[in-house]
């Protein structure tokens, strides 16, 4: 399934975030889509691919579950601290650097149980397959 590519500075939102983020692929392809570095599935490590989403509202993350604890059961959001795995749903056929292009639909799981989705992919005439 095609869709538009994931390039630097797509959005992305954390269903336990509470703020969206920018996705920083690595330009090490070289591979520009509209100007900017295209991503790939591997563009996925915390901090440096993926930025925190603010604060964190899953009672999976350590932080989050010791302060509610503390709150004697109020839910208290933490710094959010994203753990990912790789993205998934990209580019069937599209390659980036011998890897498979990210697209609008891609998804990656956070340890803490937030499911991180692109959207917004940042390129809008660009669609890849």
């Amino acid at each position: 399934m095609g869709g538009p590519a994931a390039v630097q500075a797509a959005m992305l939102m954390c269903s336990f975030g509470v703020a969206p983020s920018t996705l920083t692929p690595l330009p090490t392809p070289k591979v520009l889509v509209e100007g900017r570095p295209a991503a790939t599935i591997t563009d996925s490590a915390p901090m440096v691919n993926v930025p925190p989403f603010g604060m964190c509202t899953s009672l999976g993350n350590p932080t989050v579950a010791a302060a509610t604890a503390a709150a004697l059961g109020v839910l208290t959001p933490m710094p959010c601290v994203p753990v990912t795995t790789p993205w998934v749903n990209g580019a069937a056929k599209t390659l980036v650097g011998g890897k498979p292009a990210l697209t609008l639909g891609g998804q990656c799981q956070c340890a803490y149980g937030g499911v991180i989705q692109i959207i917004n992919p940042g390129a809008t005439k660009t669609i890849v397959n």
